[in-house]
């Protein structure tokens, strides 16, 4: 497929420098830089072979998270809403079910430490800590599942394998 992006771009650039002879210069140095940039454009969108929908949807298991922050179901809502979006969408798209289970896991393991500090006396003083860690990683992992990236939250007991 490069052979033919070069091959096409070959007799334009050679035209062009037919019908300018003082240009042939500037158009055998612009030359080189549209074939790189023709060959880089699919070379990176190669790196993101993964669906638009599959990606968006394994934000949202990430993003799912948040609502734990609501105070319907405080705690355990950002569990619960990521194993509802994971359970609707993992058959459907494989990378949606790996993030999903990612997701997921953090979020239990959230869940987890946040308990385990009410229990103990500094807890109230840590908890906000682990809000702020569960919010920012949860952001970072919807931006990189967004784009395409296999993202793996740091700190997380992987229960669902």
């Amino acid at each position: 497929m490069a052979e033919t992006n070069e091959s096409s771009q070959t007799p334009a650039g050679g035209g062009e420098g037919q019908q300018n002879t003082g240009g042939e210069q500037g158009a055998s140095t612009e030359q080189p830089q549209a074939v790189e940039q023709a060959e880089g454009v699919p070379q990176s969108e190669g790196a993101k072979e993964i669906n638009k929908d599959a990606r968006m949807w394994a934000m949202f298991c990430h993003l799912a998270g948040l609502a734990g922050l609501l105070p319907i179901v405080p705690f355990f809502g950002g569990a619960i809403a990521a194993l509802i979006i994971w359970q609707i969408k993992k058959d459907d798209y494989p990378f949606t079910d790996e993030q999903g289970k990612e997701a997921l896991n953090f979020q239990i393991s959230i869940v987890i430490y946040s308990v385990l500090l009410c229990l103990t006396c500094i807890g109230v003083v840590l908890l906000p800590a682990v809000i702020i860690f569960d919010v920012v990683f949860l952001l970072i992992a919807a931006v990189k599942a967004n784009n395409g990236y296999h993202y793996r939250y740091p700190l997380t007991i992987r229960f669902i394998k």
